[in-house]
């Protein structure tokens, strides 16, 4: 401390009073840019971003006022220095003491944008219907200010003349061995990130994997798992990783639900018959306010083992479970009604039996079973 006393004491003898007004008006107007600085971002700057229909803009100008005064003062005071023309050795001290307090200065403002960032992410997580991405904004956030502590210690370390290479070196060897050790976790939690930003499925729906052995409600959409609720009441619980993976079928993405039936009519029909009742499920499919009318089919497709088969194929205009089942027994109704006022019957399965009787007596008439 005394030899730091001692240098300041050489110098101010050596300053002259040219130099010494020089540097006084550096700092003064390190101060004034300070507080032109602050007056500009907060008044003027700040009326023309509360005028706007967002609010993420105001935030913006407050992360940068006092950083931007700070840094107005910093560079007042290093002219000031400058002025003042400091022995070799004391300069190259300040010049790196500055050259930390720089970093500083960036590292400060850097967090405040970080701020900003979260704010504006926690604003877009409050308009949608899932709960990942509200988990997902502390974890961004976090992993943002780290990211910028570590950069910002790197630039200091730099700064004050220290190697930072073997630093790196060590810091990707470790990072490394940790990104080995947690390889799952960060396998789900890049599944959780694609989850969030391809949506295939939000809380509430109704999702299926094409084997089947995934197969119900989507009850919580978490950090590290997807829970879905089965139809059995169960609950599974899914790692993001292998939903990532997944062809998942979104049941719920039905604007319309399909119906495809085999009805079946006794061989003793006619093809007049046939065709009378082709002509009139389809009629009544037509006239029916529930089903739609874009496209359905019905047509004689096949001679069945015990009956003569009419696909019948359409789309109900609602998916919900409930309204799908009423509007499909309404329609399997009136087919029922009108088959039976074309004198037609729906076949059930038969089995015609033929026996001998033994030698020289004879065969027997067909038997039918049932």
């Amino acid at each position: 401390m005394q030899e730091f006393y001692g240098v300041l004491t050489r110098i101010l003898d050596k300053v002259s009073p040219y130099q010494l007004s020089a540097a006084f008006g550096f700092i003064l107007a390190g101060l004034v840019g300070r507080w032109v600085l602050t007056l500009v971002l907060e008044r003027y700057a700040g009326r023309l971003a509360r005028l706007s229909k967002t609010d993420l803009d105001d935030q913006f100008i407050q992360a940068l006022t006092r950083p931007t005064g700070a840094a107005a003062l910093v560079l007042g005071i290093y002219l000031a220095v400058q002025t003042l023309q400091p022995p070799a050795h004391f300069l190259g001290w300040l010049d790196s003491f500055f050259a930390v307090l720089v970093g500083v200065l960036v590292t400060w403002t850097m967090l405040r944008m970080v701020n900003v960032l979260t704010y504006a992410l926690h604003r877009w997580a409050e308009t949608t219907d899932t709960a990942l991405d509200d988990q997902l904004v502390p974890l961004i956030s976090k992993a943002a200010k780290v990211t910028v502590f570590v950069l910002a210690a790197l630039l200091i370390l730099q700064n004050m003349g220290i190697s930072i290479s073997g630093l790196i070196a060590g810091l990707g060897v470790g990072g490394l061995a940790v990104a080995l050790a947690a390889q799952k976790g960060l396998s789900d939690l890049f599944g959780s990130i694609l989850l969030l930003i391809d949506r295939p499925f939000v809380q509430g729906d109704w999702v299926k994997s094409p084997d089947g052995s995934v197969e119900g409600v989507v009850e919580r959409i978490g950090f590290r798992s997807t829970r879905i609720r089965t139809f059995e009441k169960t609950l599974i619980t899914v790692p993001n990783s292998r939903l990532a993976d997944f062809i998942v079928d979104n049941m719920n993405e039905r604007p319309i639900r399909r119906v495809w039936i085999t009805v079946g009519v006794t061989y003793d029909t006619t093809s007049h018959q046939m065709r009378e009742a082709v002509a009139g499920i389809q009629q009544v499919l037509r006239t029916h306010p529930e089903v739609d009318q874009e496209f359905f089919l019905v047509n004689f497709t096949d001679f069945g083992a015990s009956s003569l088969d009419i696909m019948v194929y359409y789309f109900t205009s609602t998916t919900v479970w409930n309204d799908y089942l009423r509007i499909r027994e309404d329609v399997n109704l009136k087919i029922m009604d009108l088959l039976e006022s074309r004198g037609l019957s729906v076949a059930f399965p038969t089995r015609t039996v033929r026996m001998e009787w033994e030698a020289g007596r004879g065969p027997v008439p067909p038997q039918t079973e049932t």
